[in-house]
This record gives structure tokens, sequence and C-alpha cells, in this order.
């Protein structure tokens, strides 16, 4: 496979397993690893976007999560998936930025004043693409709002479609810590959008 223009590696990634496109990557394939972005970069920033709710930070964090996974390739020993290996890079890395940021409590009311969403009480336009746009970018926000330990769960749970039990080997912590976190988030989360059910 040595020497494989960026094309052949593009169509004969497909056919190859994480782990061996690993192995070509350590063996000084200089597209293999493209392969795994490929393959990885939409979940990859589907996640940092959800816990870091900015588009421009997402872009970085995403970036930043490849440049680390490359850099630290020879680490990968294969005990756990290369998605838990990768997921778990990715949510270190928002951690880090989520704790940097300026901690501001924001009350429910505050939420809403801010998001600017008023449902019309006279209104036949509730399924309308601008009201499911209003409510997409209110529960976004409402899901900013919950502590990241919450909101990771949620977004790998409901959002990335992992099970339990893989959500527990990427945070290296019980099932039943992710079941915890999951509800209580779900149920705090409810709360924050209770002012929207009529609408949903």
């Amino acid at each position: 496979m040595e020497g494989l223009s960026s094309d052949r590696w593009r169509e004969r990634g497909l056919e190859l397993s994480d782990s061996q496109i690993i192995e070509q990557t350590l063996e000084g394939q200089p597209d293999a690893f493209n392969v795994l972005v490929r393959r990885w970069e939409r979940h990859i920033y589907g996640l940092t976007l959800r816990m870091l709710g900015r588009d421009d930070e997402a872009k970085d964090a995403t970036q930043e999560t490849f440049l680390s996974a490359y850099r630290n390739l020879s680490k990968f020993r294969g005990e756990a998936k290369f998605s838990s290996w990768i997921y778990r890079i990715a949510l270190n890395i928002c951690n880090t930025r989520l704790r940097s940021r300026a901690r501001v409590a924001v009350s429910i009311e505050e939420q809403y004043e801010a998001v600017g969403f008023e449902i019309a009480a006279e209104t036949e336009e509730l399924g309308s693409d601008i009201q499911r746009e209003q409510i997409t970018r209110y529960v976004r926000r409402a899901l900013q709002a919950l502590p990241a330990e919450m909101r990771q769960v949620i977004v790998m749970k409901e959002y990335e479609g992992l099970k339990f039990s893989e959500i527990a080997e990427i945070l290296g912590i019980p099932i039943s810590t992710v079941k915890t976190r999951m509800y209580t988030g779900l149920t705090e989360l409810r709360k924050r959008l209770d002012h929207l059910r009529g609408a949903i």
C-alpha cells in the first residue's frame, strides 16, 4: 500500500477499520490519517458544537481534537475503540475551554429574555420554519445552561446515538452514574423548556 495517492486512500479507506488506518498511519502512510478525519469530523464537530454552543469555537476544538489525536496516536493501544478515544479527547478539550470561560449564572427568566422568544397566543404558524428555528435555538441555549457533566451525557446519548456502556467507557465512570446524569439532566432541561410545551 506504500505510495497510495490521496484519491486511492479515499477509496481504500472505506474498506479499512479504524485500527487498520491507525496502523497504516503509524507505518508512515501520509494520507491515512485524513481518512479518519473524514470519517469522524462530523461527529466530533457535532459534539463540540453542542458542548460549546459556538460555531467558531466548535471548529477550533474539532481541529484541536484531531491534531491532539494525531500527535498522540502512538499512545493509542487499542484497548478501547478509536471512537471512544477521540470522543474523550474532544470532551477534555471542550471541558478545558468551558472552565476558562467566565462563569455567569443565568436564571431561566434571563435566558428567556436573552433569546427573545415569544410564542404568539393567536397564530396558525406554529409549524413554520421560523418558529422551528427559534425553538431549536432555545433548546440549544437551554442545553448550554446545564452543567457540563450532564450536557455531555445528553449530547452523546441523544445526538450522537451512543449506548450507555459506550458513554461510560468514554468518561471512565460507571453506567449507573451515566444514567443518573442523563435523567437528572433531562429533568432539568424539561424544566427550562416547560414554557415551550405548547409550541413543540
